[in-house]
């Protein structure tokens, strides 16, 4: 394939801005009311602040834009870095098929789940100062979060810059920028190990305010192992989906192979899970957990521990075990709800458990409804690049140009 000229390149990109196939079809008449709802609802945030349009309060400083969009999104991303470092890095080839639509996932995950934090700021407009040197916080866990954030979405679109550079057609570029792959890739590992667990380590602060079956100074390490399985249970989740929705943009060798792929991810899984399980005991022993398992929290700390990380850690392993993939995928989704579930006993449910009820946090509607519209919009930007990108298939010349940039000999 030829370079393409500035010119033809404009033309290209204007030509494949254009809807492909039916626009009025029940997905996009069902979501696209409640994304140009939530972008109403958003400029309403800003405008009018958080206290016209949030339940948020002193009391409860974060919500459900922090637990789910940040600390579920975030560790929903954790598969971008799990499967670069395999390949990449261990230079195993039999994850080679789903790691661009995994770090397109990654990247979009971070764009809109971890960049959507700014909505939480009660003066947004200063979100920018940890960035340009204006009051640097260098002993805040948040600044390092930030500066994460901001340095991993930039590693995450260099990783994924080759695949632009060859939808575009510039096949020099492609070749440079495909050479910056194991760089990128080793500095997003490391960013990624700091960041998760940095998360966690924002939750240490609140000591007093968390119950004692969850607060432990383990959390950033419970926070980076769990986000090893919830990013690959999200990776199983969503390439089952694409591989139906998208199965026409999918080579058929990619398709042969999605079996093998989705046993060696519910090992990853497993041996995760484990592991956490594992440090959790370590952590119970440790910190006297039996004083508080009689009691109604302690009785749904056993409901996230058993019921959501044990049961689909066994059910991964009868699946692993029968090459049953309808089981594996149920107990990813499983995983999916435990993380979820775990963030939100950290910053809502766990949180100042000790208020009655009534004096508790509750998502407003425009919170629901913003997240709602931000994970919908996600969705479609994914699908756009999708159908437009070679994001599931790349051609022989460009895959050799990228294994002799990684030294790779398949």
């Amino acid at each position: 394939m030829l370079e393409r000229s500035p010119k033809e390149i404009r033309k290209f990109i204007l030509q494949e801005l254009k809807p492909k196939g039916p626009i009025f079809t029940p997905f996009n008449v069902i979501t696209a009311p409640i994304i140009l709802i939530g972008i109403v609802l958003i400029v309403l945030r800003l405008w009018k602040g958080l206290g016209a349009t949030t339940n948020l309060s002193q009391d409860f400083p974060w919500g459900i834009w922090i637990a789910f969009d940040v600390m579920c999104g975030v560790a929903f991303a954790g598969g971008a870095y799990c499967l670069t470092f395999v390949v990449y890095v261990l230079r195993n080839e039999k994850y080679h098929p789903i790691i661009r639509a995994t770090v397109l996932n990654g990247l979009l995950a971070y764009m809109f789940y971890a960049g959507a934090i700014f909505l939480d700021l009660g003066r947004w407009w200063n979100i920018f100062n940890p960035i340009i040197g204006n009051k640097f916080g260098y002993n805040s866990v948040l600044w390092l979060v930030a500066w994460h954030f901001l340095l991993y979405m930039l590693t995450e679109l260099i990783e994924f810059s080759p695949i632009i550079a060859e939808w575009l057609g510039l096949k020099y570029l492609r070749r440079v920028l495909s050479g910056l792959t194991l760089g990128a890739v080793i500095f997003g590992v490391t960013l990624s190990t700091l960041h998760q667990s940095g998360l966690g380590a924002l939750v240490l602060m609140a000591k007093n305010k968390i119950h004692p079956l969850w607060w432990t100074e383990f959390i950033p390490v419970l926070y980076f192992v769990s986000s090893i399985f919830g990013g690959l249970s999200m990776v199983i989740f969503e390439g089952s989906i694409s591989h139906r929705v998208f199965k026409y943009r999918i080579p058929e060798e990619v398709h042969h192979a999605h079996p093998s792929i989705l046993l060696g991810l519910a090992r990853g899984c497993v041996g995760a899970m484990f592991a956490y399980l594992f440090l959790k005991a370590l952590v119970f022993v440790h910190g006297y957990g039996w004083r508080y398992i009689a009691s109604p929290m302690g009785g749904w700390y056993l409901v996230e521990v058993l019921g959501f990380v044990l049961f689909p850690a066994l059910l991964f392993i009868r699946g692993i075990r029968r090459e049953n993939f309808t089981a594996i995928k149920v107990a990813a989704l499983w995983t999916m709800i435990g993380i979820i579930l775990n963030r939100f006993n950290y910053v809502l449910i766990a949180y100042r458990w000790y208020l009655p009820l009534s004096q508790r946090y509750y998502p407003s509607l425009i919170e629901i409804w913003i997240t709602a519209a931000i994970v919908l919009t996600e969705i479609w930007a994914f699908r756009w690049v999708v159908n437009r990108m070679p994001v599931y298939s790349e051609s022989e010349e460009e895959a050799a140009v990228a294994d002799r940039s990684l030294g790779v000999t398949r």
